[in-house]
């Protein structure tokens, strides 16, 4: 990217927090690389001072560490996030959508139908794009509930959550657990147009608890009592988000 395209923003700070937020969340950023400020300027067509400021703020979000020499890293995954992260999200979504449910207008529904369009289960090696797809589609239907904390919430989790999916797709999931998740993307899209709330929140308990979020808490938790890899699936399925949170309260961890 030249200079140039940074006049596309609001600010060079913005596009450079744009561009390396974009740089973690795909991958090529991977958690726990050093970021060298100076050839990251280079590589993105900005000079050091913007990157600083973009990084200050990725820092505030928890995608990026620095110390007294800002020095900079990616953050690594922590399976206390991951579980943080779940539980956060059991709560959460499943009342976002049930007051999406209530609450959506006609404008609303446009926007899911149009999300849903362009949604496919995420493959192994998820392009960026790909994920922006799918979260533009859970933003359609939290976004519907019209309540703005409860939004914002949902804005940060998934900034952090998008890495761990990452982490759950290393390990490749079959058609069918595939086609269980297009199944649910189009039960929660009829449920929240149909005004059935009850439903909804239903179908997203589900849909969190056989989650890749689930399956990245479950396998980063595996890693840390056992030594074994996160990407290790030997031992086959990952259990669901309430198998995730008993092992957690009876760890005692």
């Amino acid at each position: 990217m030249s200079e140039p395209m940074a006049e596309l923003y609001m600010t060079k700070a913005e596009y450079a927090y744009t561009r390396v937020k974009e740089l973690i969340l795909s991958g090529a950023l991977p958690p726990g690389s050093v970021i060298s400020q100076a050839k990251l300027a280079r590589d993105i067509g900005i000079s050091t001072t913007p990157l600083r400021e973009a990084l200050r703020r990725l820092k505030s979000e928890g995608l990026v560490e620095l110390d007294a020499h800002r020095d900079a890293r990616v953050a690594d995954l922590a399976a206390e996030e991951a579980r943080d992260l779940l539980e956060m999200r059991r709560s959460l979504d499943p009342l976002a959508v049930a007051l999406a449910a209530e609450r959506r207008t006609k404008a609303d529904i446009a926007t899911m139908r149009a999300a849903v369009r362009n949604l496919e289960p995420l493959p192994g090696n998820p392009a960026y794009e790909q994920l922006v797809a799918h979260r533009r589609f859970h933003t359609a239907l939290y976004t519907s509930s019209h309540n703005d904390l409860l939004i914002q919430t949902l804005d940060s989790l998934w900034d952090k959550a998008d890495r761990y999916r990452r982490l759950a797709l290393e390990v490749e999931r079959g058609q069918a657990a595939r086609d269980r998740k297009a199944a649910e993307h189009q039960a929660l899209l009829e449920c929240v147009i149909a005004g059935d709330a009850e439903g909804a929140a239903a179908v997203m308990h589900e849909h969190i608890d056989t989650s890749l979020g689930a399956q990245a808490a479950w396998r980063l938790r595996k890693h840390l009592t056992s030594g074994a890899s996160p990407s290790d699936s030997a031992s086959g399925a990952a259990p669901d988000a309430a198998s995730v949170a008993s092992t957690e309260n009876t760890a005692g961890a």
